[in-house]
């Protein structure tokens, strides 16, 4: 059994789905932190099966709404003296920005490269995010 030591103070970013833990890594930008960065990708998990975690040392601030977008199940804990003082459940954002590009040609984004990519959540119930400025859909590959 892999054994990873306890974070005494920082975020356990957890239940995140199988597989998805680098992309966590990639969105928060994890390596521009000058601190201990864990990713344990495959973890058993009683609920999902599998699971990756993140484990990050040290209190940071950061913008976690994005992990909504990319996952609502996952589950953050914030640690201090070893002990959760804080769990923060997500849920999927009303507005993403600059997470992913429009796939419109004919959008501004796609013409004006400095404009940021915007998009509203139109419906919660099937995930469904629009461009706010062509309201074409955001399709997950």
């Amino acid at each position: 059994m892999l054994k990873i030591d306890s974070v005494e103070k920082g975020l356990v970013i957890d239940h995140i789905q199988a597989g998805k833990g680098m992309e966590v890594y990639k969105y928060l930008n994890l390596d521009k932190l000058d601190c201990s960065v864990a990713i344990i990708k495959n973890a058993k998990s009683k609920k999902l099966g599998k699971k990756d975690i993140i484990k990050v040392e040290n209190n940071i601030t950061m913008d976690l709404t994005v992990l909504g977008f990319i996952d609502p199940n996952i589950t953050i804990n914030v640690i201090d003296n070893d002990q959760i003082i804080d769990k923060i459940k997500l849920e999927l954002p009303s507005e993403i920005v600059d997470v992913v590009k429009c796939k419109n040609p004919r959008c501004i984004t796609s013409i004006e490269q400095e404009i940021e990519n915007k998009f509203k959540l139109t419906d919660k119930k099937n995930k469904i995010y629009r461009c706010v400025y062509c309201d074409t859909a955001y399709e997950s590959n």
